[in-house]
């Protein structure tokens, strides 16, 4: 797939024949309530764009009737409407590399399926994106959510901005807006999806952020309950450890497992030396930690070999399965 120029308008497909400006990339999981006017939302702003675009469903799994709406959306809007669905639930980071995948646009936004989000705010992201930004991702300045979420995303975006050198107020929030090559080169699985912007910005591209309105959710209940926090939490150490041993887990595993042999062989050979030179061999406290830190630094190495073993079987390995698809 090429980009026909910088400014995302369009791409050829492999026969020659241009594919659409932007592709909408819309995550479900039993959303058969909210699809029909989401639909409607990004049909009458793109329509108002005077843009060609597509909309890619990508169901994560749901038990309701959510696929079966998709359908009848296809056949309103035909070419228009593109869909996965998935055999279980693989998580948002799944469904979003699965949607981002099979977008063809040169622009390709991505947003929620639950109404929170409005796809009035597309123009001015799209805008934002021809002022030379490569990523724009959505500042939902005015939450209307619990402050159970509201307050623990504060923290935890806090956070992010510090650890990821990139100044954001609101890292997790679904509606963000991508040149192509930006979100084909993200590596999403896992949870990653919290901090795709931080990721993009690793790649070296230009992130910026807009506000966009967001609204009290209209059918149904949220799909995140109450360990996000905890999960927000370990995402952070996870955050840490992949922005400098991504690629390479050994270099920092295998770190920790030498500083803690070179202890273990250090208090060891000073307790020889003594032995050596006093004739008198005493087991202490100090010696039965030197062992155990030695045995600790081995496992360390091991879990350093085994992390570079799973990180080259899993490069390019797909994390989802599809049962159908609308193309």
């Amino acid at each position: 797939m090429e980009t026909l120029n910088s400014a995302g308008n369009g791409t050829w497909d492999a026969d020659g024949g241009k594919c659409v400006d932007i592709s909408i990339v819309v995550p479900l999981y039993n959303e058969e309530e909210s699809l029909p006017e989401l639909m409607k939302g990004i049909s009458d702003t793109l329509g108002e764009m005077g843009k060609s675009y597509e909309t890619v469903f990508v169901d994560d799994g749901s038990s309701d009737a959510s696929f079966d709406v998709v359908k009848s959306l296809r056949k309103t809007y035909g070419a228009r409407v593109k869909a996965l669905r998935f055999s279980r639930n693989c998580g948002k980071s799944a469904a979003l590399h699965a949607g981002i995948a099979l977008a063809c646009g040169g622009i390709i936004v991505t947003m929620d399926a639950d109404l929170q989000d409005d796809p009035k705010a597309i123009p001015e992201m799209v805008a934002k994106l021809g002022e030379g930004w490569d990523v724009v991702s959505g500042w939902k300045k005015v939450r209307h959510d619990p402050l159970g979420k509201t307050f623990p995303s504060k923290i935890w975006n806090a956070m992010t901005s510090v650890v990821s050198g990139l100044r954001l107020h609101d890292f997790n929030c679904g509606f963000k807006a991508y040149r192509a090559g930006a979100a084909k080169n993200l590596d999403i699985y896992g949870e990653r999806h919290r901090y795709l912007p931080a990721m993009a910005h690793w790649d070296g591209c230009r992130v910026t952020e807009t506000v966009v309105p967001h609204h009290a959710r209209k059918f149904g209940k949220s799909k995140f309950g109450a360990w996000r926090m905890f999960n927000g939490a370990m995402d952070m150490i996870t955050l840490l450890f992949l922005k400098r041993y991504m690629k390479s887990p050994m270099h920092f595993f295998g770190i920790l497992g030498m500083l803690l042999i070179g202890a273990g062989v250090g208090v060891l050979g000073y307790f020889g030396v003594m032995w050596v030179i006093t004739g008198a061999m005493r087991i202490r406290p100090l010696t039965l930690l030197a062992v155990g830190s030695m045995v600790m630094g081995v496992q360390f190495i091991s879990i350093g070999l085994i992390g570079e073993m799973i990180t080259n079987s899993l490069q390019g390995r797909r994390q989802y399965s599809i049962r159908e698809r609308l193309e």
